[in-house]
């Protein structure tokens, strides 16, 4: 699943690839860049922003990639089979003498001038894996919208950047927070945004996504895609629900034990099968 840990591996092995090479092919097959040839300018460096990834070059511009849901960049030996998808699927190619890096349905893809970076990524919160990671600031633009739901506010780039789906569910069930209560009343915002850093830390230099601790399948996460089945700490059967704005949804799991609201929940909570909104125990005295 592309969350922020994925770009930040693939930014460490695009730029070791990349940085201080001159491309010997720069193509785009997408209809907005098709005319847009990279050939022979040279790479400077690649990095992550939260879910975003910067392609810096040395004559001022700034290539931006999003991988969303099903988007990845892979790299290759000049020669070796492209193993990432079928051709149709390939967006870009970036290509130096010892590497061919290629982009696999990507979105966002833009070209602006370095300085401009901004317009595609100043709106992102503090970066969850940058260098300048600011908890303080993180949990400052949480609490701005204190009736948000917790599962909704920490998805939301604009409050820290980087964390998906994955982590979002992982962490809150690990800090027993139930996924639609209010941000208001999660009593140690710093403790739930500290322990999705951690779990991404843990993660980001290898391509498995464990919060566990065992890499082996089916046990690798405490509730992510496990709906009906026991939970690990508790027995109680996961419960799946969908939450986010409309036409925005994001499945969400939780166990009802382990993360049992303690206060009114978000009256806006579905839970059940995605798509069919069911009651729900509002919250456990």
């Amino acid at each position: 699943m592309p969350e922020g840990d994925t770009v930040w591996l693939a930014a460490q092995r695009m730029h070791t690839a990349l940085a201080g090479a001159t491309l010997t092919r720069g193509e785009f097959r997408l209809p907005q860049l098709a005319a847009l040839d990279l050939t022979g300018a040279t790479v400077t460096e690649v990095l992550p922003r939260g879910k975003h990834l910067l392609i810096r070059l040395a004559d001022g511009r700034t290539l931006r990639t999003h991988f969303r849901m099903d988007g990845s960049w892979h790299i290759y030996r000049p020669g070796t089979t492209w193993r990432g998808g079928p051709s149709h699927d390939v967006r870009v190619v970036l290509a130096t003498d010892g590497w061919e890096c290629v982009g696999y349905r990507l979105h966002d893809v833009e070209i602006v001038a370095t300085a401009d970076e901004g317009r595609l990524v100043g709106h992102l919160g503090p970066d969850v894996l940058g260098p300048d990671w600011d908890l303080d600031e993180a949990v400052r633009r949480l609490r701005q919208n204190p009736d948000e739901q917790i599962g909704v506010a920490i998805l939301d780039q604009r409050n820290l950047a980087g964390i998906g789906n994955l982590y979002k569910v992982e962490t809150l069930f690990l800090c027993g927070v139930h996924p639609w209560a209010r941000v208001g009343d999660v009593e140690d915002l710093e403790t739930v945004v500290d322990r999705a850093r951690t779990l991404m830390l843990a993660n980001r230099n290898h391509p498995e996504q464990s919060t566990t601790g065992s890499t082996r399948r089916g046990q690798d996460h405490w509730v992510a895609g496990r709906k009906g089945r026991p939970c690990r700490r508790c027995g109680t059967p996961i419960l799946l629900g969908e939450q986010g704005p409309a036409t925005q949804e994001r499945v969400t799991w939780w166990c009802p034990t382990c993360q049992a609201a303690r206060s009114p929940i978000d009256p806006r909570a579905r839970t059940g099968e995605p798509g069919r909104p069911q009651p729900v125990t509002l919250y456990r005295r």
